[in-house]
């Protein structure tokens, strides 16, 4: 795949031929392939091999160059080494990593996903003030087909739209599927009213507003109302309020408190409480381009037999609904699970790395295609003599755009810049990786891994990845690995992204003497095993057993009070990831630590609240085998000595029922049988009696 790099009029100290030698090419290094050596990149494009660009600044022109070049044309790949590393002070030492970037920009494209699919027919609901609402549906009426709900304001003579007026109940929904519900309890019928003003001017308490409905707090009836609008008849104060429904594709709320609550409003929906100057101009112009069909990436994937949010009945794991700043997570208690609206998520991926077991995954990129690209990063980073590499994932959106006016302050004089041993690496939302990932790329050499994070993250995202981060800094530093690998950079400015990035390099961090060469698996938990594996190979420290903090950890033990468990084995029936199992030749509970993914349903089941978690690392190989937790003596049936349950739960139960009137004599004896038995008693006993009676 051939590269085209350029210095950009000389004001960056390019290496051409150490570039080259790490990606195994040869290059030509241009000042100006934008303007005079555009033939050059003509050139390359000729033909159907892919082409890598090494400038993002001017992407149009060249894909206008390429549309008029004969022939066929190859597609062509942008990666920015500019403003990531030439522009920074550290620039004549950032060449590795400038080979990283390139080398990461040769990867195949993400596999494809299912796609979740909008179709929006332009039909507008505008709520708020009726004069503001006014305003914006005359700026959006010639691409769009408005529908006012007026809340107060002063309204224009000249009826212009529909207006819907009374007391909302709901709004939900997304782009092209929004359910507004609502009740008319305006006395004032707006279909009939003819705006002639005379009720507002008849009514002594000026109840009735410029937006023709009744404030009844102020109305004290009076009627004159009634009485001046006799000939139109839109005024009914016996009317009942009327439930109404109706459907919209967008929605501008004007409102000072929108009508959705979560970080992550829904697509389709604006919330503009000041409608004036530039922030109204650009929502008008992102409503009218909101017209027809739209398809984004179904971002994530479910598993639901490795859900550990419900079984039996009880809840165990919250995780993914409590983080999603979208709503778009929900409890299904009849099918014991979780269920993702794909037309509310945003593709965030918190969910995703809060997930214990792996359950919910992010599907665009997938797990394995990051760490095939972060790997790749990595190792390019090293062969061309990196070294203690940070990465700085951050946002491709917001964190970008902090990038890169990090590195224009760089080339001004004003700011260091990105350092020549930070490697940028832009995500679709800083949310989207996790434990798995990040310790994965501390095993592919990174020394550290930072995660920058700007003003449109949710808080309980920061709150997740400070979790995260924490138990991931607890694995490292317990297996000896010294510094602080792990990093949450927050700056809403260049320059304090700049303060950030410095802070970084001011300790040491320790990390495998040899990177690891494992592919990320599709599994979660497969590839946090196979990071923990290389990361104890070499690690300083050779520990049995590294505690965790309680928030999110996902590994663990359990404790069991032996004098309340009666082995009823309820936890074993809940446990999601089969880390609790019975034994079918005695009455054991065992325990196998390596698959517990500390969810709790065992605790939240267990009638006798015996269980206990205890979030912990273990290192030694009984983690994978599996240990007696507890055990008892078996009960046999009294009748034909086969045993069926065990001494403590069947004395517990003769405990709990041995004073009630259904247990008895002959009943409390049968309590004692195996089910066969029994059964066989019952009928015996029935037998006796009809013989008796005879």
């Amino acid at each position: 795949m051939p590269t085209l790099i350029c210095d950009c009029n000389k004001t960056m100290p390019l290496k051409a031929a150490s570039l080259g030698t790490a990606l195994g090419e040869t290059l030509t290094q241009h000042s100006v392939l934008c303007r005079r050596e555009a033939g050059a990149f003509q050139q390359a494009v000729k033909g159907n091999e892919p082409v890598v660009v090494a400038c993002t600044q001017e992407k149009r022109l060249f894909a206008e160059v390429a549309e008029n070049t004969e022939g066929a044309v190859a597609p062509v790949r942008f990666v920015n080494i500019r403003e990531t590393g030439g522009w920074s002070r550290d620039a004549a030492k950032a060449m590795p990593k400038m080979a990283a970037l390139l080398a990461a920009a040769k990867l195949p494209d993400p596999e494809p996903v299912p796609t979740v699919t909008y179709r929006s027919g332009g039909r507008v609901l505008v709520v708020g003030p009726l004069d503001a609402a006014e305003r914006a549906g005359a700026m959006l009426q010639d691409t769009l087909d408005v529908t006012l709900f007026a809340q107060g304001g002063t309204g224009a003579q000249e009826r212009r739209f529909p207006v819907l007026a009374g007391r909302i109940d709901s709004l939900t929904g997304w782009l092209g599927a929004f359910q507004l519900a609502w009740s008319a309890t305006n006395p004032i019928d707006l279909d009939l009213c003819t705006r002639c003003n005379a009720c507002v001017a008849a009514c002594p308490e000026q109840a009735i507003g410029l937006d023709y409905q009744v404030d009844l707090s102020r109305c004290k009836d009076h009627r004159a109302c009634v009485k001046a609008c006799e000939v139109a008849g839109a005024i009914d104060f016996t009317r009942s309020p009327v439930a109404e429904t109706e459907t919209f594709d967008l929605v501008l709320d004007l409102r000072a408190e929108p009508a959705f609550v979560q970080h992550a409003k829904p697509q389709g929906y604006f919330h503009v409480p000041a409608f004036e100057g530039a922030a109204a101009l650009d929502v008008v112009l992102r409503l009218r381009d909101l017209v027809g069909e739209f398809d984004k990436p179904k971002f994530f994937t479910y598993k639901q037999k490795l859900c550990a949010h419900s079984r039996n009945e009880q809840v165990g794991c919250n995780a993914c609904i409590e983080i999603c700043s979208a709503q778009a997570i929900r409890s299904d208690k009849d099918r014991q699970q979780v269920v993702v609206n794909p037309n509310l998520c945003v593709g965030c991926g918190a969910c995703t790395t809060v997930c214990p077991t792996g359950a919910i995954a992010y599907a665009y990129p997938s797990a394995k295609e990051q760490g095939t690209k972060l790997r790749t990063l990595l190792a390019a980073y090293t062969q061309a003599g990196g070294r203690d590499a940070t990465l700085l994932l951050h946002s491709q959106e917001r964190g970008t755009a902090l990038v890169e006016s990090l590195g224009r302050d760089a080339r001004l004089g004003r700011a260091h810049g990105v350092p020549a041993n930070v490697i940028p690496v832009a995500l679709w939302h800083t949310a989207s990786t996790g434990l798995d990932l990040w310790l994965s790329a501390i095993a592919f050499g990174a020394r550290q891994v930072a995660v920058l994070v700007t003003d449109e993250e949710a808080p309980q995202y920061l709150a997740g990845l400070k979790a995260q981060m924490a138990q991931a800094q607890a694995v490292v530093r317990g297996l000896g690995y010294t510094g602080t690998h792990f990093e949450l950079l927050q700056a809403g400015t260049a320059t304090a992204l700049d303060a950030g990035l410095r802070s970084l390099g001011t300790t040491r961090q320790e990390g495998p003497e040899q990177p690891a060469r494992f592919a990320v698996a599709v599994e979660k938990r497969a590839t946090l095993d196979l990071a923990l594996d290389h990361l104890v190979a070499f690690a300083p420290l050779k520990p049995e057993v590294i505690d965790l903090p309680p928030a999110g950890a996902p590994f663990g033990t359990i404790g069991v009070n032996k004098d309340r468990c009666t082995l009823c084995m309820s936890c074993v029936g809940a446990c999601p990831s089969s880390a609790l199992q019975d034994n079918p030749n005695a009455p054991q509970l065992r325990f196998i630590e390596k698959n517990c993914v500390q969810c709790g349903l065992c605790a939240t089941t267990c009638p006798e609240d015996a269980i206990t978690l205890q979030p912990r690392l273990l290192l030694t190989p009984e983690r994978a085998q599996p240990r007696v937790l507890n055990e008892t003596q078996p009960f046999a049936c009294v009748r034909c000595g086969k045993p069926f349950g065990t001494l403590k739960a069947i004395e517990a139960m003769l405990g709990r029922l041995g004073a009630h009137p259904m247990f008895q004599g002959a009943a409390a004896e049968r309590l004692k049988m195996c089910g066969d038995c029994r059964v066989i008693d019952l009928y015996s006993s029935k037998d006796e009696m009809r013989i008796q009676d005879v």
